[in-house]
């Protein structure tokens, strides 16, 4: 029986090692950490957003100079696919009002067990606390509890993940491996971040609010989501999804009031203040919050004359800033292996039998189903060539 090693317990690993025992073949599931899974199971602590029930055009375009070469994996497991692969292991799934989809458990770890359980049918051998340290005379060696160990597998599917939360396994740190084999990867990132800022004492009191019904901008990238302040600054998935803009050096902008034009916020701004302050009028007039008016005031003191470019600041405040949020704090990184480097399976041109999949590659998307759907279908693509290519071999 020929023998597939996977290394990387995360989606996308778990999805490779399910289609390498499925055509057949022998699989050992490598991680290095003692249990599987861990940033997949930390995902799900938010409701595990599995991927977004959109059109496809729409879904591709989210992974910007990326769509190209996913196009074909991920219209081979696309959104409806996964709702469908998610129903298979018992795990129902519901469609929120975005468009999002999640578990009815709105947990990873019901759906983490129903694919574990099937790996375990379809005989996979999962063994944790394995290390990869790189080769060693074309062997596979990995550090054990039980001392150096080495595999000799005829396919192996890498997927070990991004440099953030390395707390949980995405150490990144595989990329120096590759370096040796000769493979060149493009610098890591952070993607999906906050951005720092340094508030004043006056925002203190507002710590914790969150800004709803508001609208991101940072150059290309727009999204309509949420954000919290923090005493870091900034987090939340409508400032996530527009990290990538600030990591490029765009300015960030929000809209406080994206259903609203400048003339309709002039109107309401136009009606007589009598004794209310500024601050009361725009409460009373356009229903900002609390800490929508404190972040107006924060960005924008003094603020500008005239009621016509007090609207045109609601609609367009700049957001002052330090950069984003440390790397290991994002939820997903950018970087990574280039796809020139793979073959259209997602094998490494230089290590053939090697193939890779996940956040290894250098793609990035926003939050809202768009990471673990990707994973997933890379994970796929990835353990069907490399089940292919075994059995050539």
């Amino acid at each position: 029986m020929k023998h597939a090693v996977v290394i990387g317990a995360g989606p996308g690993g778990l999805m490779a090692a399910e289609m390498l025992a499925t055509a057949g073949l022998q699989v050992t599931l490598c991680d290095g950490k003692p249990s599987v899974g861990r940033k997949f199971l930390m995902a799900g602590k938010s409701g595990l957003n599995l991927t977004k029930d959109e059109p496809f055009v729409p879904f591709m375009q989210s992974f910007a100079q990326a769509r190209g070469p996913l196009t074909p994996m991920i219209e081979a497991f696309d959104a409806e696919a996964v709702q469908t692969w998610a129903r298979g292991l018992d795990q129902e799934v519901f469609t929120g009002s975005t468009g999002r989809v999640f578990p009815t458990a709105m947990k990873a770890s019901p759906l983490l067990r129903a694919m574990m359980g099937r790996l375990d049918s379809l005989g996979v051998q999962v063994r944790t606390r394995w290390l990869w340290q790189g080769w060693q005379a074309e062997q596979f060696v990995f550090e054990t509890p039980e001392g150096p160990q080495s595999l000799s597998p005829d396919a192996t599917v890498l997927a070990l993940g991004g440099a953030s939360w390395s707390r949980l396994g995405s150490t990144g740190a595989w990329a120096s491996l590759l370096a040796d084999k000769g493979i060149k990867t493009a610098p890591f990132e952070p993607a999906n971040a906050g951005v720092n800022i340094a508030w004043s004492d006056y925002m203190a009191k507002h710590f914790g609010a969150a800004l709803k019904g508001v609208a991101w901008t940072a150059g290309p990238y727009t999204s309509r989501g949420e954000a919290t302040l923090s005493a870091r600054g900034l987090e939340g998935g409508g400032v996530y999804s527009v990290s990538r803009g600030v990591r490029e050096g765009h300015p960030l902008f929000i809209d406080l009031l994206p259903d609203m034009t400048v003339p309709d916020i002039t109107t309401k701004l136009s009606k007589p203040q009598g004794k209310a302050s500024f601050a009361n009028h725009l409460r009373k007039t356009l229903r900002l919050t609390p800490v929508q008016i404190a972040l107006m005031q924060e960005m924008s003191r003094p603020l500008p004359k005239g009621l016509r470019a007090t609207a045109r600041l609601l609609k367009a405040l700049p957001i002052s800033h330090e950069g984003l949020r440390p790397m290991d704090e994002a939820i997903s990184t950018a970087g990574g292996i280039p796809f020139s480097a793979l073959d259209a399976g997602l094998m490494l041109r230089d290590l053939p039998g090697v193939f890779a999949a996940g956040e290894m590659l250098d793609w990035e998307a926003p939050t809202g189903g768009y990471l673990i759907s990707a994973c997933l279908a890379t994970g796929r693509w990835a353990g069907q060539h490399a089940a292919e290519w075994a059995l050539r071999a």
